[in-house]
């Protein structure tokens, strides 16, 4: 199967053939070396709301705030992030108002990115996505043609502020303007980043109704479909007269032809928009990189279908993406675990850096970040410690969040050149998780809730993944219940050749179009049938029996009826983090798991009396290293936890040598004896605060 049928199978509709040359983010670029961003620290602040013109014309602002934008263009304030261990600094360019408007701004801008660059510091720059139109249309009076009518006609703006239009971002004028924008600055600033902002407001429903995107959306369908694939689609082949559809009240299941046809359109045109953004930023520099925000990250929000973003069709078009999430490393009072491993995970798969807010608080700082997030981003995330805070607020940050950025920099030779060992891969498929906004989000994270909580070692993988699994030792499906023909033969393969499977509920009950199948389509693996079919448009029940346990070929298969919520989530709210408390039967599920993996997992480890503490097992391949990285979310709040026993299995005939304990919570390292044992490397880590890196010396 070519990579047009297999988009095309999955419901994206991405063709290749549109886009001939485009460079995905983790291929080399001849003469690149954009290397720096994997080989050196990323420790970032930001500013890009404290221009003037910006602050005047919203209103309700301080009246030392213009003191504040002039400090921070100073000499003294680029040394105090130096001193810090900033080694990026995202700064204000263009907000939207007009380059001629912004002029002064731009101005000092540039001087400050001569600064940074001075003190080694690298720059990036931001670019809104939104026009400010009362100063724009002075400039350029055509833009009138890219602004977004709703389907009343009225304008699309951006919250409340009425003065910043949205555009449809692939106008032709539009993407010639914002290509103006990059190279200035690219050759002028010489910027080391471009940051475009709001891609999560880009290719929601209301962008979408410009008459350019109708047309856009008419020739999509033509170019990716035959008249034949159209009818037995629609019911018709002539789409002369097709328009993008009016959303009026939310959708939980996304069934109607067109609304998925049109929600594949929007992500392919999200996806090229960037991609083409990517390819033009790279010709002017090939240095550069460049990062968006899609802001919701992987925190249950149907991004696919809200807001046209895809993340494996987004993600290899940039190098780091933004998530706004919030959900910072913590333990709510009700004993649930929040973090933003999931998110993180999904960049790391798709070769995509993820940046947030992992200190301080307030303005341009993480509003509730404590030591904890930083520790999640050095360890689930690839060489960055995120955003530590605004360019005036950053030095402030309090002192034992200073000792992680000192201990980033002393110790980052274990950070670079790093991929995690995963035991469990669990598929996020696109037309599960894109056509039905409830219950396969509701099992997909408390899933992975229950994974993240056991330390059991897992990758969020993508339908693309499922032709490698042989590298996995159990997939599991967690409701996933539309997949294609092809997507259950490729699981088929892996389960004969000896993998291991865990599904739940509904999967394979659909194909990748949402359309019922009479019986799972994995039955022959389940061993159990389907309940009946009790029309559209209901939910379907889950069955009332017990787990089942079958042996296929060299396999094994486990279904389990129903993933359990503590919390029940309210029909078509986003499974937020105030539902990811352990799923009742999570036990259930871990147990599931271990019997697929025949109860031979990577990692083990015992954390007593405690639901607070995560791992994850890294492997330095060209340093014959393997890494344990803990984390102890309750840890700010001074629990710590003692004695935590760790196994840890080492590949074919290697042995530890030394296990070396390090963590920027107390300034010693040292040693601690370790044992062989049935192939696994045993110790014990006598206290863990906040977060503790094992290094393992294998010989």
């Amino acid at each position: 199967m070519n990579r047009r049928d297999f988009m095309r199978d999955v419901a994206v509709g991405l063709s290749v053939t549109q886009i001939p040359s485009l460079v995905a983010a983790d291929q080399a670029v001849p003469g690149s070396s954009r290397s720096w961003l994997k080989n050196s620290p990323f420790v970032a602040v930001g500013s890009w709301d404290d221009m003037p013109i910006f602050f005047r014309r919203v209103g309700g602002q301080t009246t030392w705030a213009e003191e504040n934008y002039r400090s921070e263009h100073t000499e003294a304030t680029v040394k105090k992030l130096k001193s810090l261990g900033v080694t990026i600094a995202i700064i204000d360019f263009f907000k939207g108002f007009g380059l001629e408007a912004e002029k002064e701004h731009i101005d000092l801008s540039r001087k400050l990115s001569e600064l940074l660059h001075q003190h080694g510091i690298r720059v990036g720059l931001y670019v809104g996505s939104t026009i400010a139109y009362e100063t724009f249309l002075v400039e350029q009076p055509e833009a009138r043609e890219w602004f977004v009518p709703d389907y009343l006609g009225r304008p699309v703006i951006y919250g409340d502020q009425t003065f910043r239009k949205r555009v449809y971002f692939m106008h032709p004028g539009y993407v010639d303007y914002i290509k103006r924008v990059v190279r200035m600055g690219v050759e002028d600033l010489k910027a080391d980043l471009i940051h475009f902002d709001n891609t999560s407001l880009q290719g929601r429903a209301a962008i979408f109704q410009h008459p350019l995107a109708a047309k856009d959306f008419r020739e999509y369908l033509q170019s990716n479909y035959s008249p034949a694939e159209l009818k037995e689609r629609l019911g018709f082949s002539n789409v002369q007269y097709v328009e993008p559809p009016v959303i009026e009240r939310p959708q939980v299941f996304i069934d109607d032809p067109l609304f998925q046809l049109w929600t594949a359109f929007r992500c392919h045109q999200l996806d090229h928009y960037y991609a083409e953004m990517h390819q033009y930023i790279h010709g002017l520099n090939p240095d550069a990189v460049m990062d968006c925000n899609p802001s919701s990250g992987m925190a249950g929000a149907n991004t696919i279908w809200e807001q046209g973003i895809s993340y494996p069709g987004l993600f290899p078009n940039i190098e780091i993406s933004w998530t706004e999430e919030g959900n910072y490393a913590a333990v709510t009072e009700d004993g649930t675990l929040v973090s933003k491993i999931r998110t993180y995970k999904t960049g790391s798969i798709l070769g995509t850096q993820i940046i947030t807010y992992t200190a301080g608080s307030g303005y341009y700082g993480g509003e509730g970040a404590t030591r904890a997030s930083m520790a999640e981003s050095m360890v689930f995330n690839r060489q960055s410690l995120g955003m530590v805070g605004g360019i005036l607020k950053a030095p402030e940050i309090p002192e034992d969040q200073k000792q992680y950025i000192k201990f980033f920099h002393k110790n980052f030779q274990y950070y670079e050149g790093v991929q995690n060992v995963p035991d469990v891969a669990v598929l996020y498929s696109y037309a599960s998780m894109g056509f039905n906004s409830d219950r396969p989000s509701v099992s997909f994270m408390l899933f992975t809730q229950a994974l993240i909580q056991a330390m059991v070692p897992f990758d969020i993988i993508f339908d693309q993944h499922l032709k490698d699994l042989a590298k996995y030792r159990v997939l599991v499906l967690a409701d996933q219940e539309c997949l294609g023909d092809h997507q259950m033969e490729q699981i088929r393969k892996y389960v004969e050749q000896g993998g291991g499977l865990v599904a739940t509920e509904q999967t394979s009950l659909y194909t990748s179009r949402r359309l019922r199948r009479p019986d799972f389509g994995l039955k022959d693996l389940f061993g159990v049938s389907a309940p009946r079919w009790e029309g559209p448009t209901r939910q379907e029940r889950n069955l009332q029996i017990k787990p089942v346990q079958t042996q296929v070929g060299k396999g094994r298969v486990m279904y389990i009826p129903s993933v359990e919520p503590a919390v029940e989530k309210p029909p078509m709210a986003n499974m937020s983090s105030k539902y990811w408390k352990l799923p009742l039967n999570w036990k259930g599920l871990i147990e599931g798991v271990r019997w697929a993996a025949a109860d031979r997992l990577s990692l083990e480890v015992s954390a007593p009396a405690t639901l607070s503490v995560v791992a994850e097992l890294i492997d330095q391949p060209a340093k014959s290293r393997r890494l344990v990285h803990l984390v102890n979310y309750a840890g700010p709040q001074g629990k710590a936890v003692s004695n935590v026993g760790v196994a840890v299995e080492l590949p074919p005939g290697k042995q530890v040598g030394q296990v070396t304990l390090l963590s920027p919570d107390t300034a010693e390292s040292h040693n601690v004896p370790a044992r062989m044992e049935d192939g696994r490397a045993r110790f014990t880590v006598p206290r863990l605060d906040t977060y503790s890196l094992a290094i393992l010396e294998m010989e």
